[in-house]
């Protein structure tokens, strides 16, 4: 996982990535590449949709007890967000941070916007994020952030110096994206969680956290467009990281192979020739299932003769890798029909169906 890497002589650098089996190696040339440069019918489809929810959360969060919030919504007054945030004091602050999130009341949250955005204090920053993120496990206060504009306040410290702000910004956004009136707001924000997950290290919680709200963001087919260009960035990722990273790689995978419409652009991102190997007795069972769903996705849809001659072309494509005669896929899958587990053997099972 952490092996270093040794850049080769430039060249054709996109053609390599594809050809190295080395999973280190393929997402250093991903990366690399990266900083250099830029209908058929649905048969057997196996359509799963993954999504984070706020048990996903980092360790530290505060673990929600449900309790009689919505019994307490009906009689709201709802107040914006304190347009002096000197009118939240430091007495009003500790108070409301020790609060329990089913407690928080509208006047809370907007205070709680207001201490974050004039806070100097990073610790205290990361402790609002953590406040507002488990309370965004409620629908209502899901609203009333978005109505306070809490989101694009949130959503602007996924640039903050500090590693452990962007962390619970994440997990805030995370919650808070379960929303879909909220998804239509964050979605411009799409570009620079990816950006993230690009620049952080490989493993890390910050990429865990990333990853939690592009699978949200991907639960339907209205913003899984913004992601297709990220396509060699999860697969890279599927190579090197943990078992952890893979399944929320996959989740992401998996809901954008669903929608039909994404399907020939996923087969057109380059992909490490490594892929394959994950396809294997040994591999984590959750990881597999997950693989296979996403290959079962895939092999749902049909090239025409133009545009499979056209991928033949491209021996780094996904189309090669995975799906083409010539890929190892097709002699390995056979093999799992007698894996232990009675999942992965009924997942081979469907796909040759």
């Amino acid at each position: 996982m952490g092996d270093g890497f040794v850049a080769p002589k430039l060249g054709n650098m996109k053609a390599v990535l594809g050809i190295l089996a080395g999973a280190g190696a393929s997402y250093g040339l991903y990366k690399l590449v990266r900083g250099i440069g830029g209908n058929a019918e649905k048969k057997n489809r196996t359509k799963k949709v993954e999504r984070s929810g706020p048990d996903n959360r980092a360790a530290g969060d505060v673990i929600l007890e449900p309790g009689s919030l919505m019994a307490k919504v009906s009689g709201f007054n709802v107040v914006g967000v304190p347009k002096n945030p000197s009118q939240v004091t430091a007495e009003a602050s500790k108070d409301i941070l020790t609060k329990s999130p089913g407690c928080l009341e509208a006047r809370h949250i907007g205070m709680l916007l207001s201490l974050l955005q004039s806070s100097p204090n990073a610790s205290e920053r990361s402790h609002v994020l953590i406040t507002l993120g488990n309370s965004a496990a409620f629908t209502v206060n899901q609203d009333l952030i978005r109505e306070f504009g809490g989101l694009y306040v949130i959503a602007g410290f996924l640039t903050d110096t500090s590693a452990d702000v962007r962390l619970q910004t994440l997990n805030a956004l995370n919650n808070l994206s379960m929303n879909i009136r909220n998804q239509e707001q964050l979605k411009v924000y799409i570009p620079q969680v990816l950006e993230l997950i690009e620049i952080s290290p490989v493993n890390s919680e910050l990429q865990l956290a990333a990853l939690r709200l592009l699978t949200n963001m991907s639960v339907t087919d209205k913003h899984q467009h913004l992601m297709r260009n990220s396509v060699t960035l999860f697969l890279s990722l599927l190579v090197v990281s943990n078992e952890a990273l893979q399944i929320q790689v996959l989740k992401v995978l998996v809901n954008m192979s669903s929608n039909p419409d994404m399907i020939e652009e996923i087969v057109q991102a380059q992909a490490p020739a490594s892929l394959v190997l994950l396809f294997d007795g040994c591999t984590n069972v959750s990881v597999l299932l997950r693989l296979l769903t996403f290959v079962g996705n895939l092999m749902a849809w049909t090239p025409s003769a133009q545009v499979a001659q056209a991928l033949r072309w491209r021996p780094d494509s996904l189309f090669c890798v995975l799906l083409d005669d010539s890929s190892q896929l097709h002699y390995r899958l056979p093999q799992l029909l007698s894996h232990p587990d009675g999942e992965v053997k009924a997942q081979v099972a469907r796909i040759f169906a």
